[in-house]
């Protein structure tokens, strides 16, 4: 009997550090630390020559995947397609969307003329036929 007990108290601890572990995993999933920032947003629209064709795309995704994920000053990032609407306002015409945020101007310039940036530029642009952007800052 005595035994049992302490199997119970052994339980009963290892769901109390199970349950706390959960509840701090899921607090870190929940505390994003790539915020959107608001100072400088890059919003670019991109036309594949060849939008229908899957190796074309994947070709292009395998490199703004690289891009994004090696950027040194690219705070956080988005990765669009056509959503699809269907009003007179909206232009569905373009392939992707990417919108990129910075903490400033000045780090924006210096992410046109990073190595990943120019790499990328390298490795896609051959397959698309137009690039349209948009950039804003945020108003205080």
């Amino acid at each position: 009997m005595n035994l049992l007990k302490q199997w119970n108290k052994v339980h009963r601890v290892c769901c109390l550090l199970l349950i706390g572990v959960t509840m701090l995993s899921v607090s870190s999933c929940n505390n994003n630390e790539d915020v959107f920032d608001k100072h400088f947003v890059h919003s670019v629209y991109i036309w594949l020559k060849n939008p229908n064709n899957q190796e074309d795309r994947k070709q292009f995704e395998v490199a703004l995947d690289k891009f994004l994920k090696t950027s040194k000053y690219a705070k956080t990032n988005f990765v669009g397609t056509p959503a699809g609407t269907d009003r007179e306002v909206v232009d569905n015409t373009y392939t992707y969307n990417i919108v990129v945020t910075f903490s400033s101007k000045e780090e924006q310039d210096l992410y046109q003329k990073e190595d990943a940036h120019l790499l990328f530029i390298e490795e896609a642009s051959s397959l698309w036929n137009k690039v349209q952007i948009y950039d804003a800052v945020g108003l205080d």
